[in-house]
């Protein structure tokens, strides 16, 4: 276990700041019955290592992620999940659309379009 790491304390703090407890935290909670150590290396790791490295923003990291599992077809909760850490990292539900719209010719007319149904929730406008 590597709980008392540094980069798993600051993963679980940016998983909280993201994800607010739900999407991407919901899947790290999935997997922590069935593997402990695969939820801690996805914190410290994936989470406190990778994503907190210099030279990219937080926001243009997630839409880096969004545009990885887009095309993936089995990924669908992955790429809800970052999409929604993307809005709250800063990017905008068109850069997200864009990002989307962007792989088009790259993969294919019907991974953009299960990314977009995907994704339908989260680009729509929040109601006031």
């Amino acid at each position: 276990m590597i709980r008392q790491d540094a980069r798993y304390q600051q993963g679980l703090e940016l998983i909280e700041f993201l994800h607010r407890g739900h999407s991407g935290g919901e899947r790290v909670a999935a997997v922590a019955d069935i593997s402990p150590n695969f939820a801690d290396m996805t914190i410290a790791w994936a989470t406190g290592h990778i994503l907190t490295r210099p030279g990219l923003d937080l926001a243009t990291r997630e839409l880096i992620m969004v545009a990885a599992y887009a095309p993936q077809g089995f990924a669908l909760a992955q790429l809800v999940a970052h999409a929604e850490a993307a809005l709250r990292a800063g990017a905008t539900r068109q850069q997200i659309l864009e990002t989307i719209l962007q792989l088009t010719f790259y993969a294919g007319d019907p991974a953009v379009s299960n990314a977009l149904v995907a994704l339908k929730g989260v680009l729509a406008e929040p109601q006031a």
